[in-house]
């Protein structure tokens, strides 16, 4: 019975916000409570998903802003150039692109909402209760790299309202962002910050019409 609770909440952060798109992201208030009362009922913890303030380094700082232009050079420089040349991605109108470009007061406000729900929310979501509730489906030595892959899949398909593109850019991304936290031991301030920075730089890019 827990475990198809389990799963129902998972889903539920998953499609949430596609099915009922409350006005200002205010899915993740109503989805970061239903995740802490799983937990509270599962006599378990945020920290335990990987995230809690007392884990907090400086130098993850850095160490995301590092990671997130080299992923951004990775995919915009070579990744899809190349995948480009096989596959014709169709082409998806987002609203939000068109109207971010050139409009700087929409900029500043998407780009806060890029580190609230991207880098923070998204993280603590995916990265760390997904993932981390996913392992205790799975049995054997392969269970990590199979909840690994499947919240990537989860996290592209999460994504996929912008179009196939930035699905499969999201998956690619979201792992990068995913591994950085797993290789300095589950610690998803890695990860946060790799991911608000990834997003600003996008964003920025998108506002200045490079992208």
């Amino acid at each position: 019975m827990k475990n198809l609770l389990r799963l129902l909440v998972m889903l539920t952060a998953v499609v949430l916000p596609h099915l009922w798109p409350l006005p200002f992201n205010t899915y993740s208030l109503v989805v970061l409570l239903m995740v802490w009362g799983f937990l509270k009922m599962d006599s378990d913890t945020f920290a335990n998903q990987g995230f809690a303030f007392s884990r907090f380094r400086w130098r993850a700082i850095p160490f995301g802003l590092g990671a997130a232009i080299a992923i951004v050079a990775f995919m915009q420089l070579l990744f899809f150039p190349l995948l480009e040349t096989f596959i014709d991605f169709p082409e998806t109108r987002v609203e939000l692109y068109d109207q971010l470009r050139g409009d700087t007061a929409f900029y500043i406000l998407i780009l806060i909402m890029a580190w609230i729900i991207g880098g923070l929310y998204e993280e603590i979501i995916f990265h760390g209760f997904i993932y981390t509730q996913m392992q205790k489906f799975f049995k054997g030595r392969y269970r990590q790299g199979i909840s690994f892959l499947l919240t990537g899949i989860l996290f592209g398909l999460y994504h996929l309202q912008l179009g196939p593109a930035d699905a499969l850019n999201a998956f690619v991304v979201g792992m990068a962002y995913h591994g950085l936290a797993l290789y300095f031991n589950g610690n998803l301030w890695y990860a946060v910050f790799c991911h608000g920075f990834y997003n600003t730089i996008i964003v920025s890019l998108l506002y200045l019409g490079y992208i």
